[in-house]
């Protein structure tokens, strides 16, 4: 019977010796095979069967909607245990197509708190007319957020922040016998960290204004990764939008309409 079940498979084009229902035995161990035929093959394993759907568990609803990355949260949530109740501020900022948003908030169980809050679109008050999604419009909205805050909790008149805007790097430091200078943490949300990120302008009108976050000079404009680096007179160039200018002068050039 096996040498006549050989000798079919052969004349039916198959060089697989044929199983008892009549058709090739690799035939039984293909994938995908319908409902219709799967009684024909034998057992199909279900992957994904009712004990899978009882255990599942469905993720943060602002994981499933692509808002929030809680790996990173948790880290700039959590406060040490020898802090007890102490908050742990975070300095937000977010980009969209027509605004910049940075705040100041911290977490509690209901929920975050917002402490102060700063927008592009408050800035025309102060004479940055256009341009308000840039990178010059964001170290002022960061330097705006970070004097409203400071001139709220009385600190204002004591941390004044970089007079001169150099583009280095600046630190604000404690004054003896003073409150101690509000110190929070760069939320970046979701945005890619890359060098020149507008996140960090914000960041940087920040520092400037007084308010203390731990960085680094890596990130800003100017810095090259591969001599190591920082050239303070790039950045200080995108703060004041000199890098916008020379474009728009560049495209007058060669089209004047």
């Amino acid at each position: 019977q096996a040498r006549t079940d050989a000798c079919l498979g052969a004349c039916a084009g198959t060089s697989s010796p044929l199983s008892a229902a009549g058709r090739p035995a690799d035939a039984e161990r293909i994938p995908g095979i319908g409902a219709a035929q799967s009684s024909a093959m034998g057992f199909v394993k279900v992957v994904k069967n009712k004990s899978y759907f009882r255990r599942y568990q469905v993720k943060y609803r602002r994981r499933r909607e692509g808002k929030t990355d809680y790996f990173a949260r948790k880290r700039l949530v959590v406060q040490d245990k020898n802090k007890y109740n102490t908050p742990k501020y975070r300095m937000i900022v977010r980009v969209s197509n027509r605004d910049i948003v940075c705040q100041v908030a911290f977490a509690k169980i209901e929920g975050d708190v917002i402490v102060c809050a700063a927008y592009s679109h408050e800035l025309p008050r102060y004479g940055v007319k256009v341009g308000l999604t840039n990178y010059a419009a964001a170290y002022c909205t960061g330097l705006l957020l970070t004097r409203r805050l400071l001139q709220k909790f009385g600190l204002d008149k004591i941390y004044e922040g970089e007079v001169v805007v150099t583009g280095d790097e600046f630190n604000v430091e404690s004054v003896t016998g003073k409150p101690s200078v509000f110190t929070c943490y760069l939320d970046a949300g979701l945005a890619r960290t890359s060098t020149g990120n507008k996140v960090f302008g914000a960041m940087k009108g920040a520092a400037d204004g007084g308010l203390s976050i731990p960085h680094s000079t890596k990130r800003f404009p100017g810095y090259d990764s591969e001599s190591k680096e920082f050239n303070a007179e790039v950045h200080r160039r995108h703060i004041f939008g000199v890098n916008v200018a020379d474009y728009m002068k560049h495209l007058m050039e060669e089209d004047e309409d």
